[in-house]
């Protein structure tokens, strides 16, 4: 894996420790994170108003606009899509290579036998997680990936393999942030979620899912029965930081072993979407 550069996660901001610490706060929080109230926030970010926010945001997150095709940007929510320049997320076409679907900051963790996931000091059964008892027990003994975005990264994801899919399940749930500060919250379980499986050439098949979180009410697929390619785009997420989930068979795939070991140390992977993050179980992954 060419970036090894690992961080630990980001100082919580006041307001999120104000939402999730204070006995009003939390009180707040359960308005905040109701989907209409996302909606509702969604449709302001798409008035041409909005665009007097961009400007803050780029300096706020520090964001290098060099490697994004330029506007005029219509709105916030077209400014946050926007389009990276051609080149810059070079997709690793080894077909043996696991790549990133996105930007994000990783971590990886073992699913225990009876499908069973420790995130973080949290328990996520894969069975409560997919709405699907059947399906969760197809990765029992495999391996999951957390991909954390960030306001700063690209918030575009790709196909990590060719393969086919056949449809999208949409779990409809709360808001809650992505941040370490609402991990106790269970938020890849109660949080809005959409998942496909992937038939893939060269792992087997993997689950992938998008978590919509606070203030991002939108998760846009592309695709249902469709053939796809390795690095095409897959889909798109509308404001703000979001989590995409990997899922794998067990015996399929080989994850770099810094994804476990920063996520044993409370750290992240800075990953870029199309970065190789392992190689199929057949093959020889060097790190």
């Amino acid at each position: 894996m060419r970036q090894k550069q690992t961080t630990q996660y980001r100082k919580t901001s006041p307001v999120l420790q104000f939402l999730y610490k204070n006995k009003i706060g939390r009180l707040l929080l359960k308005g905040l994170i109701r989907r209409e109230v996302s909606q509702k926030a969604r449709s302001f970010f798409c008035t041409p108003w909005s665009r007097l926010a961009i400007p803050l945001f780029v300096r706020q997150n520090k964001i290098d606009m060099e490697q994004y095709q330029a506007g005029p940007y219509r709105s916030f929510n077209d400014f946050f899509i926007r389009q990276v320049k051609p080149g810059k997320r070079p997709v690793d076409r080894m077909p043996q290579h696991v790549i990133s679907p996105c930007d994000g900051k990783a971590a990886a963790y073992p699913i225990d036998a009876d499908s069973v996931w420790h995130v973080k000091g949290t328990d996520y059964s894969l069975a409560a997680l997919l709405c699907d008892e059947e399906l969760a027990k197809r990765y029992e003994g495999g391996v999951g990936v957390v991909l954390r975005l960030s306001p700063d990264d690209y918030h575009r994801y790709c196909y990590i393999d060719e393969g086919y899919l056949q449809q999208r399940i949409f779990i409809p749930g709360q808001l809650h942030t992505v941040q370490p500060i609402a991990e106790k919250e269970q938020v890849f379980a109660v949080n809005c979620r959409e998942y496909t499986q992937l038939n893939t050439q060269h792992f087997g098949s993997v689950l992938q899912m998008e978590v919509g979180a606070i203030l991002i009410g939108k998760i846009v697929n592309y695709h249902e029965n469709h053939h796809f390619y390795r690095g095409e785009e897959k889909g798109r997420f509308e404001y703000g930081g979001s989590t995409i989930l990997l899922f794998f068979e067990k015996d399929r795939v080989q994850l770099h072993p810094q994804l476990f070991r920063s996520a044993q140390n409370g750290r992240e992977v800075k990953v870029k979407m199309g970065q190789k993050i392992g190689c199929a179980l057949s093959s020889v992954c060097e790190e």
